[in-house]
């Protein structure tokens, strides 16, 4: 069994991998100072409910963008799994080249997200990642990691109205039914919602129209599934993108040896 534990700014995804199939997926809210024996009594108990135990597993793997959370991370895999895990980042070997100026840079999430594309979709291609931050990543035919776009999220955006502007409420982010919002709720829902898919698609034009090449248009990420349908720039939606990036990056690090 393989735990893998995929850690963004806003959440963290234990995903639990059979050798054949993902058999369970758990989100809980990113907390940098969570110690690993808080983890440990999280995990127990939906492992438990699952029918699976904390022995289990004979491996595991980290994905983190929070580099405090790390060190406990590594500890609840050493002192509750029993085992050294792998650490993207740290003694993961990826097997891509990653060709920006400074690839020490690059997000963890962002190079498993592209390993996690290429093994799918072949050619040239963008992933778009919704998260806290929105990102387009250029992932070359060969698998290599080209760069990219970072943006604002659009849950960042929508908090960033309510917080900066006394008389904006809070609102839920959804399609809204017209362009033009007939009140504050509707206007300001129209505003991020349309405001983000001709973000999109006018990165996605330039990015195109920069690299000139046929490029295929990957979408993964927990706000992704809100664009589906509102867009043609998109080509594929992919919620399991970033976990198939860890298997396929544990498979090139422990299987075989």
């Amino acid at each position: 069994m393989l735990l893998a534990i995929e850690q963004g700014n806003t959440n963290t995804l234990f995903a639990v991998h059979d050798g054949e199939r993902w058999i369970a997926q758990w989100r809980a809210a990113t907390e940098a100072k969570r110690t690993a024996d808080e983890y440990a009594v999280w995990l127990s108990q939906l492992l438990a409910m699952a029918g699976l135990q904390l022995g289990v597993f004979g491996d595991c793997i980290i994905s983190s963008v929070v580099p405090q959370s790390v060190f406990n991370l590594r500890n609840l895999a050493r002192r509750y799994l029993h085992v050294e895990p792998l650490v993207i980042g740290e003694n993961a070997d990826l097997g891509i080249a990653v060709r920006i100026d400074k690839p020490s840079e690059a997000g963890a999430d962002r190079l498993v997200n592209a390993i996690g594309a290429h093994v799918v979709y072949p050619g040239e291609l963008v992933v778009i990642d919704s998260g806290t931050a929105t990102t387009f990543d250029v992932v070359a035919p060969d698998g290599g990691f080209e760069g990219g776009v970072i943006a604002p999220g659009i849950n960042l955006s929508m908090e960033a109205l309510h917080a900066a502007a006394a008389k904006l409420p809070r609102v839920a982010i959804q399609r809204p039914g017209k362009i033009v919002g007939s009140d504050t709720v509707g206007a300001m829902q129209s505003g991020v919602f349309w405001g983000y898919i001709a973000l999109i698609e006018g990165l996605i034009d330039r990015i195109k129209a920069e690299r000139g090449r046929p490029t295929t248009v990957v979408a993964t990420g927990g706000v992704a599934s809100l664009f589906q349908g509102a867009t043609e720039a998109i080509d594929r939606f992919d919620p399991d993108l970033t976990i198939r990036g860890m298997l396929e990056i544990w498979r090139r690090n422990r299987q075989g040896k």
